[in-house]
């Protein structure tokens, strides 16, 4: 027994120095990993703070910019599908070369016209005449970057454009045409779009246009009514004994395409006009928003299908592409707020004025080739005053108010262009010219030469 005990004590002397190394290296241990996580903590304390609200926004901004641009195909093929075959061709040119004539006069002048910030020319109506720059540091004070927000505004006001494009289409010059588009493009649209979304004195009176129902759609139809009065109808269009005349469109494949494309540019007209996705509940919002708007275009389309068939005892294809359009631009004005089906009866109303509306022209002579007065001007105006329906601290007097002053002022405006334009250059090709198609006698080919006479 007493060699046993001796034995465990001798061993446990034997380890105390073991132990006591064991513990050194511990402590040393220890003392090495806070030393590690201290400079690591300081690292991180030192390294640049990363805004992910700021990406999420501009993000947000570049995504829907594309998604809006490719609005510009949608229009190219809604047209083209809607103009006889001895067009085409015009039509395809006139539409790129409005969207490139778009983009040089925002940048020249219609950027900082319709966001002057504090450098109004006259407070609150028109803004600066400068030059955009999107060069130097991020603009983090507004929460996303410069560059992107140049992008996205810019392809609304190339939509502006398009809308006359297809109005007038058939008979009407090319450079003519794309004179007005400098206009257009460079004056008109910034300055009515400033007024609200610049901060102008529409703003300050409460008028609400969400993604641009008015400020947008409106806009080019009142610009394209003012055409399509000053130019006239085509050839044959109307009878002297008032019959209207049925011109189909040369490829209905095309015009639906068209119209597909636009349905989905639609979403980032619509969704990116949120302006932000750095928070849950700017998510939640753009979410509803794409909800809300798939919405209204189907309900749009389903109404003008249903009511075709009523009226004329076969659906109308042509009807039902535009009631789609019609119920799209009729959300446009206040697409996050409706519940669904607030979305749905506020899309199918906008099918249902198409349907009407498209006749009325026809009986009032005048000659929208693609019926984009109906879908635009018409619907646009039924979006913007049902805003009200759901949205708070709005009215239906300053709705009325706001589209009744851009109204005016683009129409007025408008017109003297088209009228200057008519008494210089000119308007219309000869009727001879258009009689053969503004294809060969403008532009000397043809969209489909293997299925025409020459």
């Amino acid at each position: 027994m007493k060699t046993m005990k001796s034995l465990w004590l001798a061993s446990l002397g034997a380890l105390t120095p073991v132990i006591a190394l064991a513990q050194e290296a511990t402590e040393t241990a220890a003392a090495e990993t806070a030393e590690v996580v201290a400079e690591v903590v300081e690292a991180v304390a030192a390294a640049p703070v990363v805004d992910n609200a700021f990406i999420f926004n501009t993000l947000l901004f570049l995504i829907g910019g594309f998604l809006v641009f490719w609005m510009a195909a949608g229009f190219a093929m809604l047209e083209a599908g809607l103009v006889r075959s001895k067009n085409v061709t015009m039509q395809l040119t006139k539409n790129i070369a409005l969207f490139s004539t778009a983009a040089i006069m925002y940048w020249l002048v219609g950027y900082n016209l319709m966001y002057p910030g504090d450098g109004w020319s006259v407070a609150g109506w028109i803004g600066a005449f400068s030059t955009a720059s999107i060069q130097g540091d991020p603009a983090l004070a507004t929460g996303y970057a410069t560059g992107s927000d140049f992008f996205f505004q810019l392809m609304f006001c190339a939509t502006t454009a398009s809308i006359v494009s297809g109005t007038l289409a058939e008979r009407i010059k090319l450079w003519p045409f794309l004179i007005f588009t400098v206009v257009l493009t460079g004056l008109i649209y910034p300055i009515e779009a400033s007024w609200q979304w610049g901060g102008g004195w529409l703003s300050e009176l409460g008028f609400s246009d969400f993604a641009g129902s008015t400020l947008v759609h409106a806009t080019g139809g009142f610009a394209a009514l003012a055409g399509a009065i000053i130019l006239g109808p085509r050839i044959g269009k109307f009878g002297k004994d008032g019959r209207v005349n049925p011109i189909p469109g040369s490829n209905l494949a095309l015009a639906t395409l068209g119209t597909f494309v636009l349905w989905l540019g639609w979403f980032g007209f619509n969704g990116a006009s949120q302006l932000a996705l750095g928070t849950e509940a700017d998510a939640n919002a753009v979410a509803i928003i794409f909800a809300n708007t798939n919405m209204a275009a189907a309900a749009g389309a389903i109404a003008a299908m249903i009511l075709t068939q009523v009226l004329y005892k076969k659906v109308d294809l042509t009807m039902v592409l535009n009631g789609a359009l019609a119920g799209l631009v009729s959300i446009t004005a206040g697409p996050l707020d409706p519940s669904l089906f607030g979305a749905l009866w506020i899309g199918a109303v906008g099918g249902v004025i198409v349907v009407f509306a498209v006749p009325m022209l026809d009986k009032l002579k005048i000659d929208d080739v693609v019926g984009a007065i109906p879908v635009h001007l018409i619907a646009g105006f039924w979006g913007t005053l049902a805003v009200p329906f759901y949205t708070a601290d709005t009215s239906f007097v300053t709705q009325i108010v706001g589209f009744a002053s851009i109204g005016a002022f683009v129409m007025v405006v408008s017109a003297v262009v088209w009228l200057v334009v008519k008494a210089t250059v000119g308007l219309r090709p000869s009727a001879e010219d258009e009689l053969a198609g503004l294809d060969k006698a403008e532009l000397g080919m043809e969209a489909y030469p293997d299925f025409t006479r020459g």
